[in-house]
C-alpha cells in the first residue's frame, strides 16, 4: 500500500523563497520536506516577495506550489491583509489541512472552521511585548492570541517558554516543535574578502531593527568597549525610520562599526555567521530564533540577551548581556580569550543537533495526519486570559528562568 499523502496549505508568512524571517525559513525547510514526502504542499506568498525584476510570480519552489496575492503595505495592516485574501482563495480551494502562521492572523480562522479545514495555529512569540505597538497594537495582539486558542484545532509553540505561557494564561496545551538548525561548519570564507573581512576578525549582528532586537543597545556597548574587530550589522526595518536613525547615530564615528543594511545572498550571509569570531543576538519576545540556530550551526560563540528562549538554545555555552554595559564586557572577555570563545563554538555546533529540520518536519506530519484524523485537542471556544503575573506588561522581557528540563535536552517535539 503507498504511503499516505495530505494535501498541506501553509497560510499567514511573506513566503518561499526564504529571504526574510524566521517563518519563511521555517515554511521553507519544512514545506519542501513535506514535499519531497509525497504530500502536495501549497504556499501563500506576498506579491512583492516572489515577483522580482518585474518577472512573472514563481509558480513552484523546492517541490511547494506557490499561490501569489497582493498586501497593503502598511505596517498595521500586511499581514492581515495578504492572510484575508489567502484564505478567501484556500477556502475556495480546500485544503486537507492548514498551518497557519502567526496569532494576528487568528481572526481570520472562522473563515477556515466554515469550511471544515483543520488548521493549527503557529502562535510565534508575544507579539504584543514589541514596542513598536502602542496601547491599541497590543490589545489587538492579546486578543488574537485569545482567538487562536478558541479557533484552532491545535498550536503549534517553537519554544518550552511559549508553551509555558500559552498553559499558564490560557490552560491551552500546544504541540512544542522547534525550529531547525542548518549544518553551517562545512560553509567556507572565500567571499568574506569581498566585503573586507576576513574569517574570525570581526563581530557579528543580524537582525530586523526593531527595539526588542536590542540592536541599539548592541552599538552602544560595543562603541565603548576597547575591542579591536570591527561590529559587522546586518539588518534594516521598513518601517522603524526613528530606530534606524538612532542605531546610525550611535555608530556615527566610529570605523569599527559596519552597518551593512540587509544582506539577503544567502549564500554569503552563511559565510558571515561562519567567519564570526562572535554573534551578539539581542532578540528578546521571540520563540527560538532561527538566526540563533543558524549562528550554532556554524560553530559560532553567541553573545545573547538574557531571556529564557535563548538560555534554552545556548545552556553553558552561551554568554548573556541585558545592557550596554554587559555587552562591552562580554565582547571584551571573548577577545581576550579567543581558546575559550573557539571552545564555546565548538560546544553550540553539537548542541545545534538538538534542532534537526528532518525532526522538525516529522513533527509538523505527525500533527497534520492529527489534524486530518480529528485528533488534536480541538478548539477552546470560551478560551479567556488569565492574566497570570508572571506574564505582565510591566515586567520588561519574560524571566529568565529556564523552564524544567532546558537546556540540557529539548528535543525537536514534545507534546
Amino acid at each position: 500500500m503507498p504511503p499516505r499523502t495530505l494535501h498541506i496549505a501553509m497560510v499567514g508568512t511573506r513566503g518561499v523563497p526564504a529571504r526574510y524571517g524566521g517563518f519563511e525559513t521555517a515554511v521553507e525547510e519544512i514545506g519542501s520536506r513535506l514535499a519531497a514526502r509525497g504530500h502536495r504542499v501549497r504556499v501563500y506568498c506576498r506579491q512583492d516577495h516572489t515577483v522580482r525584476d518585474n518577472a512573472a510570480p514563481l509558480t513552484h519552489h523546492l517541490g511547494m506550489e506557490l499561490v501569489t496575492l497582493p498586501a497593503l503595505r502598511r505596517r498595521t495592516l500586511e499581514t492581515l491583509s495578504h492572510t484575508a485574501l489567502s484564505v478567501a482563495h484556500l477556502a475556495a480551494r480546500r485544503t486537507d489541512v492548514a498551518f497557519v502562521f502567526n496569532a494576528a492572523n487568528a481572526p481570520l480562522l472562522p473563515v477556515l472552521r466554515a469550511v471544515r479545514i483543520p488548521v493549527a495555529t503557529h502562535v510565534d512569540g508575544l507579539e504584543w511585548r514589541r514596542a513598536k505597538w502602542g496601547p491599541t497594537g497590543r490589545r489587538y495582539y492579546r486578543a488574537a492570541e485569545t482567538a487562536a486558542v478558541a479557533l484552532s484545532d491545535a498550536l503549534i509553540a517553537d519554544a518550552p517558554g511559549i508553551a509555558d505561557y500559552y498553559r499558564d494564561e490560557y490552560d491551552a496545551d500546544s504541540r512544542l516543535i522547534t525550529y531547525g538548525s542548518p549544518d553551517l561548519t562545512g560553509v567556507g570564507h572565500e567571499r568574506l574578502a569581498e566585503l573586507g573581512l576576513t574569517p574570525g576578525g570581526y563581530h557579528l549582528v543580524v537582525a530586523r531593527f526593531e527595539p526588542e532586537n536590542h540592536v541599539d543597545v548592541i552599538v552602544e556597548g560595543y562603541v565603548a568597549s576597547a575591542a579591536e574587530r570591527p561590529l559587522v550589522v546586518v539588518g534594516s526595518a521598513p518601517y522603524a525610520h526613528e530606530y534606524t536613525e538612532r542605531i546610525s547615530a550611535l555608530a556615527e564615528g566610529d570605523r569599527r562599526v559596519r552597518l551593512l543594511g540587509g544582506v539577503w545572498d544567502q549564500g554569503l550571509l552563511d559565510q558571515l555567521y561562519v567567519g564570526a569570531f562572535t554573534y551578539l543576538h539581542g532578540h528578546s519576545v521571540g520563540g527560538t530564533n532561527p538566526s540563533l540556530l543558524r549562528a550554532i550551526g556554524g560553530g559560532t560563540a553567541t553573545i545573547a540577551y538574557d531571556v529564557a528562549f535563548n538560555r534554552e538554545v545556548l545552556g553553558g555555552a552561551g554568554r548573556y548581556f541585558r545592557t550596554a554595559d554587559d555587552v562591552g564586557a562580554r565582547v571584551a572577555e571573548a577577545e581576550s580569550d579567543p581558546a575559550d570563545c573557539a571552545d564555546r563554538g565548538q560546544a553550540l555546533a553539537e548542541r545545534a543537533a538538538l534542532y534537526d529540520w528532518d525532526d522538525v518536519t516529522d513533527g509538523y506530519e505527525r500533527l497534520a495526519f492529527d489534524l486530518a484524523d480529528g485528533s488534536t485537542p480541538g478548539p477552546k471556544p470560551f478560551a479567556r486570559r488569565r492574566h497570570s503575573a508572571q506574564w505582565a506588561w510591566s515586567a520588561p522581557t519574560i524571566p529568565v528562568d529556564q523552564p524544567a528540563g532546558a537546556p540540557a535536552d529539548v528535543p525537536a517535539e514534545r507534546s
